[in-house]
């Protein structure tokens, strides 16, 4: 392991280890994940599926894609479940957060600090717009967090069952 990991070295980690998803933050900290599990899918399927049938391009949304996150440490890299961008994005492994307007992070058991306190912080501190939660209880808890100046407030708590019966448009995503 290099004394310092970069985003070059997390993308050779990843091409040589298709079991695990590796992120940094841009302290340097590493996180090593296993793949999400099933429900965890479903949750982004869904949650894709009603984007796209909103009418938001499908070259604006993508799963699972790697984002350089710029911090006071330097330069980390994030991979959200889900991103949603005001425009359609040039080919890469980890990409500019510049034209994000949304992230969705699935909470995994074991990741709630990560994406409930570190992640958020991270995601605020880059400008991201909106983060959004979503939990795996019951109710697939869905917590909208929306920018207000350099750190997050929630907007709404809802069951994913009644964010998926609301417009994209009403959440700010076109």
């Amino acid at each position: 392991m290099p004394e310092v990991v970069t985003l070059d070295d997390l993308t050779a980690m990843m091409s040589a280890d298709e079991h695990h998803r590796y992120e940094i933050s841009p302290e340097g900290v590493l996180s090593v994940m296993p793949p999400p599990g099933y429900v965890h899918a479903i949750i982004a399927t869904r949650l894709m599926a009603w984007l796209l049938a909103s009418a938001i391009p499908a070259e604006r949304v993508a799963q699972a894609v790697g984002l350089r996150i710029p911090g006071a440490g330097g330069v980390g890299g994030r991979i959200p479940d889900l991103v949603v961008w005001s425009k359609a994005q040039v080919d890469g492994v980890w990409l500019s957060v510049d034209d994000v307007l949304l992230v969705v992070e699935i909470i995994a058991p074991g990741s709630e600090g990560t994406d409930t306190v570190t992640k958020r912080n991270e995601y605020a501190s880059a400008g991201i717009p909106q983060y959004w939660v979503v939990d795996q209880d019951s109710a697939q808890t869905v917590t909208i967090h929306r920018l207000a100046g350099n750190q997050y407030a929630v907007q709404a708590t809802m069951p994913l069952a009644w964010l998926l019966n609301t417009d994209p448009i009403e959440h700010d995503l076109n």
